[in-house]
């Protein structure tokens, strides 16, 4: 195994040539081809006016190569969390000049491949810039180091270096945070470990991977992509299985994590830290719930719970105060006890927002849940979305929606003012985690409004291969104009769409559809109604029958013919 290098020495010819960088398939890229393709674009954009470089690169290889050689051109590195055109318009001030995949495959035919021993020399105070939501939803500059990553990289090979050792780093997660950044692209590359250009998305993807790279592989990824795998094809015949799995952007359910050591004999390994702190602390919930601090890395408790760094991932010296609320265990480890910059007035009274979330999760009903502030109404008030567990689930279908709301709302109330508890609640099989892992608030206040094609999804449950929704047809829905003048009723087509749409979120491939057979409407839908709706898919047949009903009636049915996938 290779020792570890400094970042800033990367384009210097310490390493073998032939140390692997990068697997492509069965192709891998050594650290010659590596340095030699960033030395070459160095001295392209070194000739460029641009100082400020927007880096939306989404190959992970050519993305190392690039920020290496912005680095060794004086340049400054700015990574946005995606490359969505509102997003870099909101962020337009920040750089001078966009690089994406195309362009820089443009700038690669411009510079001609460098050959022989040349090196370059980068400042190890060299600025990148990252970017996080902050607490306004609103992207958020954060200011770093080339010699911040190098320390936190140092700290990752001393926590974690034994047990990774010579494996291939794979990853569900893109690079473009720094979690994605350092487990990703940085550490491996000061290591000497290979990573795998492309991302495994599911675990038959996964298992390809680790094939490829004779069974020797570590895996980075979140809790909201870890928390599907367990449902699809693979998960549980994945062998061998990854030596490690890291997990970070939000904590792994205690159910999931279960999941994960029953199948491979211990959980993800966690990470918890930030985007400012760098990693924190970490814990394998098939050890222990609680965590307890990276190497390296101090922690201490404010009188008002909050959490307190002192951290070689720095930019000084001193404690960095965090809005993380925590309690010490006897042992020394921490918990988490929600954020402390949540508390919003509801009905004159003070509710803390991860209070309210944190004694939600203690109902055996609940997997994860959020609380938001609800805009739009003449009064305050807040919404629930719940990820439910299996009890959970079975209550929704046994005793349905509303009775599961009265239950939570009786738990609630045992800490809680009545006026402050939630009014608005939704359920759902998985909280809508993004791709760094985190939980944006917009896109939980999102659940509580009708989806684009119309539809406000209230309940949704599933159980193998079942899928059941309970679903509220707004009476302002546009396709009731017309149809018909003094009798609006939801037109059938309306109806199949939204069986499809909602199918194609569980079932790959279910919006390439062949045929809708056995097609039947029974009953009327008015406006305002609340449906049910079940989903059963025959992935043998290559099919998903749906039912629509109104209370007793059954409204509307048929099956979803889809094509097999190429």
């Amino acid at each position: 195994m290779s020792t570890l290098i400094a970042l800033h020495d990367l384009l210097q010819p310490v390493r073998t040539d032939a140390t692997p960088v990068c697997r492509d398939g069965d192709t891998v890229t050594g650290f010659a081809t590596f340095r030699a393709r960033a030395l070459s674009l160095a001295d392209t954009l070194r000739a460029q006016p641009s100082t400020r470089y927007a880096l939306c690169v989404d190959d992970a290889y050519d993305f190392a190569c690039v920020l290496f050689a912005l680095l060794a051109a004086g340049k400054e590195p700015v990574i946005p969390a995606n490359a969505t055109p509102g997003y870099l318009a909101d962020l337009s001030g920040a750089f001078d000049a966009v690089l994406t995949d195309a362009s820089l495959h443009a700038l690669f035919a411009e510079a001609p491949l460098t050959e022989g021993t040349r090196s370059a020399t980068i400042d190890p105070a060299a600025p990148l810039t990252l970017y996080t939501s902050g607490s306004s939803g609103q992207p958020k500059p954060i200011h770093k180091t080339l010699a911040q990553f190098n320390a936190e990289v140092h700290t990752l090979e001393t926590q974690w270096g034994a047990t990774v050792r010579d494996a291939t780093v794979l990853a569900s997660v893109p690079h473009h945070h720094i979690y994605g950044l350092l487990f990703r692209v940085l550490w491996p590359l000061a290591a000497g470990r290979a990573f795998d250009r492309l991302v495994s998305i599911d675990p038959v993807q996964l298992q390809e991977r680790i094939d490829r790279c004779g069974g020797n592989a570590v895996l980075v990824s979140t809790p909201a992509q870890l928390s599907r795998w367990p449902a699809l094809s693979g998960f549980a015949t994945l062998a061998p299985a990854p030596r490690t799995i890291f997990s970070s952007g939000g904590p792994l359910a205690l159910d999931t994590a279960r999941e994960y050591a029953a199948a491979f004999g211990a959980a993800p390994v966690e990470i918890y830290g930030s985007t400012e702190t760098g990693g924190i602390a970490w814990r394998q919930q098939s050890e222990s719930e609680a965590w307890q601090p990276v190497a390296g890395i101090e922690v201490r408790r404010d009188e008002d719970g909050a959490l307190n760094v002192r951290s070689p991932h720095l930019d000084h010296d001193g404690w960095h105060r965090t809005d993380d609320a925590i309690t010490f265990d006897d042992d020394g480890r921490f918990r988490l006890r929600g954020r402390l910059d949540r508390v919003i007035k509801l009905e004159g009274k003070r509710l803390s927002l991860p209070e309210l979330e944190a004694r939600l999760a203690l109902h055996p009903y609940v997997a994860q849940a959020a609380v938001v502030p609800l805009a739009g109404a003449s009064r305050e008030r807040v919404g629930a979305l719940v990820a439910l567990t299996d009890a959970g689930r079975g209550a929704l279908r046994g005793e349905g929606r509303l009775a599961l709301t009265k239950t939570l709302r009786r738990h609630l109330a045992a800490w809680f003012d009545v006026v402050v508890l939630p009014r608005h609640w939704r359920f759902r099989s998985a909280l809508p985690f993004d791709a760094r892992g985190k939980l944006p608030a917009a896109a939980v206040a999102a659940a509580f409004d009708a989806r684009s094609e119309g539809v406000e999804v209230l309940a949704e449950a599933r159980t193998g291969d079942e899928v059941h929704y309970d679903l509220r047809v707004p009476p302002e829905l546009v396709h009731f104009a017309g149809h018909f003048p003094g009798l609006p009723i939801l037109p059938g087509v309306v109806q199949v769409d939204w069986a499809i749409r909602l199918a194609a979120e569980h079932v790959a491939g279910a919006r390439a559809i062949a045929s809708v057979d056995r097609l039947k409407f029974m009953a009327p839908v008015p406006p305002g109604a609340t449906l049910s709706l079940k989903l059963s898919h025959d992935a043998a047949r290559r099919r998903v029958q749906f039912a629509y009903r109104l209370g007793e009636r059954e409204c509307a049915s048929g099956v979803i013919v889809y094509r097999e996938r190429a």
